[in-house]
């Protein structure tokens, strides 16, 4: 059985992963209890150390005012730790899987939907410190996967919490009767977590390059919401009512960091479009 170790093993896609491979995978379980992702030296030595065959390096910090107001601390932990890490998979001949994200595109000259070897270009310090470690990984390493995820959406489930995501984002202004605004001026794929999850051993075997995972989606953030509404069973007026249009936010550049997801569906794995993702979701949960 292969031995995987999973970095942010806590959180909501490694904690899903886990569930979902129980029996399949022998994971171990790394989290900022075991190691600090702020002080790559000793990130280095920790992993150097460890046993394992594929580390799957899902600890980040994502949060994005964060990233803004603290750029050198979640520095050494998006980009820093990342490449410490990536060094002890090369000398050692281990496979490196990396989570690298959309909003390395979220200001790229091209047009969407974006390949794995478009321009990436971000105006996030997020999108710009997982670009770095992105980039290194592709120029030093043979032997490596990375998987640059859309927004990911689910349902929370026996110990696994969900991540905040469209169908959270909905589901919080319909029970709370709260009317909630959604960018009209932003497009951008989501895709159901469990599409990771119940594929995760036949995307570890992939050839070693980069990825793109990510469901198909049309609609702009704010139709996409208004469409989530409507599944959960909301009468039209009720979606106007509590799906709001945020027309000011990027009205001055519209924002599309789309992904094109060919590459990784020509190898065998299986995604959709946002719609077909929402569906399979509310199915699984007997919605």
């Amino acid at each position: 059985m292969k031995k995987v170790l999973v970095t942010g093993a806590h959180g909501y896609l490694a904690s899903l992963a886990r569930l979902y491979n129980s029996g399949r995978i022998e994971f171990v379980c790394v989290s900022h209890t075991d190691v600090d992702f702020s002080r790559p030296d000793e990130v280095e030595k920790y992993f150097m150390a460890a046993d394992f065959d594929v580390c799957l390096h899902m600890a980040a910090d994502a949060t994005t005012a964060h990233c803004e107001e603290q750029p050198e601390l979640t520095h050494r932990v998006n980009t820093e730790s990342a490449i410490a890490i990536a060094k002890v998979c090369r000398e050692r001949a281990k496979r490196m899987v990396f989570i690298s994200t959309e909003q390395c595109f979220n200001a790229a000259p091209g047009k969407a939907p974006f390949y794995e070897d478009d321009e990436q270009a971000s105006v996030s310090a997020y999108g710009r410190q997982k670009m770095e470690a992105d980039a290194w990984i592709r120029e030093n390493l043979d032997d490596y996967l990375i998987l640059r995820f859309s927004w990911m959406f689910g349902l929370p489930m026996p110990g696994v919490k969900a991540s905040p995501s469209i169908l959270g984002n909905v589901l919080a202004a319909v029970k709370g009767n709260k009317p909630t605004a959604f960018r009209v001026h932003e497009l951008r794929n989501m895709t159901y977590a469990q599409r990771f999850a119940e594929q995760l051993p036949q995307i570890l075997e992939l050839p070693s390059g980069a990825y793109h995972f990510a469901s198909q989606n049309g609609l702009s953030t704010y139709e996409t919401a208004r469409l989530v509404a409507s599944r959960l069973g909301c009468t039209e007026a009720e979606v106007d009512r509590l799906i709001l249009p945020d027309q000011k936010t990027y009205a001055d550049r519209p924002r599309d960091f789309r992904l094109a997801s060919d590459k990784i569906q020509a190898a065998g794995i299986k995604l959709g479009t946002f719609e077909e993702d929402l569906d399979r979701c509310f199915a699984d949960f007997g919605w």
